[in-house]
């Protein structure tokens, strides 16, 4: 099931919001008895066959965690067993293919299962990673109450796509939490903000993108261009717009989830910029990969593998393609010319120029993120520098003039707008301002939603 769909908005959303605050505050644990149940169901509505990963994810969580939390080294190695079970969860459900593909080249051929991919598997298999790792150092102890934990790792906002959470991040507010009108209304105004992000800007530019690649190749530049602009608008629209409408139910319910974009697409370094971007995702590399290898502090030579590394498996993390593996070591390249080419001169260039420069090499590495195939990202990527291109036949124009209202929101979306907005709206109206440009937005959402103009997340598949 998706957060843009009428059974989502109009069937499963009203149907647990009621059930849950009819519900008294203080039978806490009936209330997240309902969450926990709604959030297995919610997952289930993409197929029975799914629920039997997510019971393993859980299982693997959960006696792994007990295991985890015992003195010496029974609870080592039990930490251990459960962080490998949970990688070979993911490895048999996500790479499947790759293996078989492996296997044929040696001449042993392999049955491949179709349908193989459980939505939103690398964010819960991480989120249980994560839990066992945080026990295991102290930072967190093991939750006995199978219910609670299950409420923790398939919390349904943010169960398929994000954003991950730690453990210590839910933990107090799985008991405690706090509902009220004032957080309510600020996380329903934040899931429509969300809802409108993917359904009506996300969505037109997925069209305009698909229209520019869609067509005869090589392309022009003027329409590689277009179509690369309209893919990176796509790509933080329907991610950003994912996490606001998870935050925004978080809130609903009394959660606070962690925040995972900044506006990005303001940075003026590559460095910058993954610090803005999926941030949980960045910050769960450094916490339980990057920092363990040694980070920064083991001289040069050790640094630059475990960038290298990091990168390699953020791109794996992503997909087993080799588009995906391109793109992570793209990024990762780009984090060590920073430091030790081209970082200094580009501090000392004004900011716009800096912003360009990035906004460039995030553009290009979001071409490999696309493509189906690593030749076909490098002929775009030529097309977008004049190499080998086709002839101009229009289409740049047209989708340009046809969408240039979409155009001109996303612009502006993606920057500080409503921080602006807000200061010129007394405080006093700021809250009646935004409920009422939320209901706009939900009303033009629903209209675009009859007219048949849904696409499922793209962070759905990872």
């Amino acid at each position: 099931m998706e957060l843009s769909t009428f059974l989502f908005l109009f069937g499963f959303l009203p149907l647990v919001g009621a059930v849950y605050f009819l519900i008294p505050a203080r039978f806490r644990q009936t209330r997240n008895a309902l969450l926990a149940a709604f959030s297995v169901l919610f997952y289930a509505a993409g197929g029975l066959r799914l629920i039997p990963v997510l019971c393993a994810a859980f299982l693997l969580s959960y006696l792994g965690g007990l295991a985890a939390g015992r003195p010496g080294r029974g609870g080592k190695w039990g930490c251990t067993a459960a962080i490998v079970a949970n990688l070979l969860l993911l490895g048999v459900y996500k790479y499947a293919g790759v293996f078989t593909g492996a296997a044929r080249a040696l001449g042993v051929t392999l049955p491949v299962p179709a349908g193989l991919l459980p939505a939103g598997i690398s964010f819960y298999t991480f989120q249980g990673i994560s839990y066992l790792v945080d026990i295991r150092r102290g930072n967190a102890t093991a939750q006995k109450n199978p219910v609670k934990l299950a409420l923790y790792l398939f919390f349904f906002p943010h169960l398929v796509a994000g954003p991950i959470v730690r453990y210590r991040e839910m933990e107090a507010e799985i008991d405690c939490r706090r509902e009220s009108v004032e957080l309510f209304a600020a996380g329903a105004r934040r899931f429509c903000f969300g809802l409108g992000k993917k359904v009506l800007l996300a969505n037109t530019f997925a069209q305009i993108a698909g229209k520019a690649f869609a067509g005869p190749t090589p392309l022009s530049a003027g329409l590689a261009w277009v179509g690369a602009l309209a893919y990176t608008l796509e790509i933080f629209f329907d991610f950003s717009g994912y996490s606001d409408m998870a935050l925004g139910l978080g809130n609903v319910f009394g959660f606070h989830l962690p925040e995972n974009f900044d506006r990005p697409y303001l940075s003026r370094s590559v460095k910058e910029f993954w610090r803005r971007w999926h941030m949980s995702l960045s910050r769960w590399f450094r916490d339980y990969i990057y920092i363990p290898l040694g980070g920064n502090r083991a001289g040069t030579g050790r640094y630059i593998f475990n960038i290298l590394a990091v990168w390699l498996l953020t791109g794996l993390w992503h997909g087993a393609k080799w588009t995906f593996v391109l793109w992570g070591c793209w990024y990762g390249l780009l984090l060590l010319g920073e430091r030790f080419l081209w970082g200094r001169r580009l501090e000392k260039l004004p900011g716009f120029c800096r912003w360009a420069v990035t906004m460039l090499a995030v553009i290009v590495g979001w071409m490999f993120f696309r493509a189906g195939t690593a030749r076909e990202a490098v002929s775009v990527i030529g097309n977008l520098f004049g190499i080998g291109c086709g002839p101009e036949d229009g289409r740049t124009t047209y989708l340009l003039l046809e969408y240039w209202p979409e155009w001109a929101a996303g612009l502006l979306a993606c920057v500080p707008l409503k921080d602006l907005l807000s200061r010129r709206v007394k405080p006093g109206a700021r809250s009646l301002t935004a409920s009422l440009a939320a209901l706009a937005v939900l009303a033009l959402c629903y209209m675009a939603l009859m007219d048949g103009s849904f696409n499922p997340f793209l962070y759905a598949q990872f």
